[in-house]
């Protein structure tokens, strides 16, 4: 392959990371203050509304994924 196709596809490679890289610095789809469902109203009213994080057993801060997908009963 000559050497000027080889730095092009360099090029385009490193251009490519540095845009992938740029479009993760966004703001988050999902808002705290926004409604997770149609119920989730009268779940904070009830004051059974599932926590957005909770800690797991060595102190990380982990999204709360099974609590909000599990139904309270």
């Amino acid at each position: 392959m000559p050497d000027g196709r080889r730095r092009t596809r360099l090029c385009a490679l490193v251009l490519a990371a540095c845009a992938g890289a740029l479009g993760g610095c966004q703001t988050p789809v999902f808002l705290a203050d926004e409604p997770r469902s149609q119920f989730d109203r009268l779940d904070q009213v009830r004051e059974r509304r599932a926590p957005a994080y909770v800690t797991d057993e060595f102190g990380s801060r982990r999204p709360n994924i099974r609590g909000r997908l599990v139904p309270v009963e």
